[in-house]
């Protein structure tokens, strides 16, 4: 059965990652989001001992991802990699999201690579800096509608297509690109090739101006009759038409859990700043209470958090649930549904409390507020995780319910 509380061998991991969003993220976060693609060279040192931690076995707290594989399955309860992961993040994304997106070899590709990864190609690709590159001009929100194309050529795939969206894209030395072998097979034939960026036909065609989050660079890449490998296919090459999307599913069952975390990270950033201004104004928040009984701003405050604590929840759930080897797709949409949408509201009513105070620069709320947008839209959008939630809750294909 699952303990919601913080595990005792994860505590040394959470202060570590709390001692750095506090010491290293915190005062370099105004600075970066106003030089907007400067590189945070602070994060170097970082990011060495991060892969100290991850090579130690101790795990990181960024965003790297976790392997899965079923020797333990039978163990009993576990608290693990999954777990450790969500937690260094939250602390991490407290100090700032941007910052976490922008630490070398912790991008969102790492994570795709452990989740799909056969063991050779885990070893072969474990100190790159990996972007993934998924979205493209119109094609939606909806994975399945992957147009970009890998051919095969002997012992190479040929890789063509264009992709949007891409973080860390200018700066990783790796992108994961997701490709169809076979536009006629849909979703089944959709799979994902690392793509090394000194391979001629990979280019950067620009970096994006963005709202929130600009400490990390995002990218539109181009790929032109690229080749690569064909061990660089991660996991199998068969084209399984009645597991269908299982294989890239896995990918998303790990990483939005880790989205879902970066926004509880900001969520509470935002609500303690909030709770410090709101003692100075002379407002209490009492928990013994009700909330109709108080001031109307310790009334909100009250609501707010509420919500923070159902996603932080929902996110240990889906968490838990990888460690112990349990089929977790539907909670990590929901922790990552929850998560999202939650943050948004949590920043922007903080920013209301707190006034001019939240709406200047005066505090780091309004470039919380603006960070906070992308959490609801990477890694499937707000509707494209409740259609997921509404499918396994129904039993119902893609097919069946659209």
């Amino acid at each position: 059965m699952i303990n919601l509380e913080v595990p005792k061998k994860a505590t040394a991991l959470v202060n570590q990652a709390y001692q750095a969003a506090s010491e290293v993220f915190r005062p370099i976060s105004r600075k970066y989001d106003r030089a907007e693609h400067s590189y945070p060279k602070e994060l170097d040192t970082l990011a060495a001992l991060l892969d100290g931690l991850n090579s130690s076995g101790e795990g990181g707290a960024g965003a790297a991802g976790v392997r899965k594989s079923g020797d333990d399955a039978a163990k009993g309860n576990r608290n693990g990699a999954n777990l450790n992961l969500v937690l260094g993040t939250m602390e991490m994304c407290w100090g700032d999201v941007a910052m976490l997106l922008a630490m070398p070899r912790q991008g969102l590709g790492n994570a795709a690579i452990a989740s799909v990864a056969n063991e050779e190609q885990a070893k072969r690709f474990a100190q790159v800096w990996a972007a993934m590159a998924i979205t493209e001009p119109h094609t939606g929100s909806d994975s399945a509608n992957i147009t970009t194309t890998a051919e095969r050529d002997g012992d190479e795939y040929v890789l063509n297509g264009e992709k949007i969206f891409v973080t860390a894209g200018g700066r990783a030395d790796t992108v994961v690109v997701w490709a169809t072998l076979d536009k006629s097979l849909g979703r089944a034939a959709i799979k994902s090739f690392v793509v090394e960026k000194t391979r001629s036909g990979i280019k950067v065609e620009r970096l994006e101006h963005k709202l929130g989050i600009k400490a990390s660079d995002t990218a539109v890449i181009r790929l032109d009759n690229c080749r690569v490998p064909k061990e660089n296919l991660l996991g199998s090459p068969e084209i399984d038409t009645k597991s269908g999307f299982a294989g890239v599913m896995q990918t998303f069952d790990n990483t939005r859990p880790l989205v879902a975390a970066m926004a509880i990270g900001v969520a509470r950033a935002a609500l303690e700043e909030t709770a410090k201004v709101l003692a100075e104004a002379g407002v209490t928040v009492d928990y013994d209470r009700p909330a109709n009984s108080q001031h109307a701003a310790a009334a909100a405050y009250l609501q707010l958090e509420a919500d923070y604590e159902a996603a932080y929840l929902l996110t240990l759930q889906a968490a838990w649930m990888a460690d112990n080897r349990k089929p977790n797709s539907l909670q990590a949409s929901m922790a990552k549904a929850k998560a999202g949408r939650s943050v948004v509201d949590i920043t922007l009513r903080c920013v209301e409390l707190c006034g001019t105070v939240g709406y200047t620069e005066e505090s780091l709320l309004e470039k919380w507020a603006r960070d906070s947008k992308i959490l609801d839209i990477f890694e499937g959008t707000q509707q494209i995780q409740q259609l997921i939630v509404a499918r396994r809750l129904l039993g119902k294909s893609s097919a069946e319910l659209k």
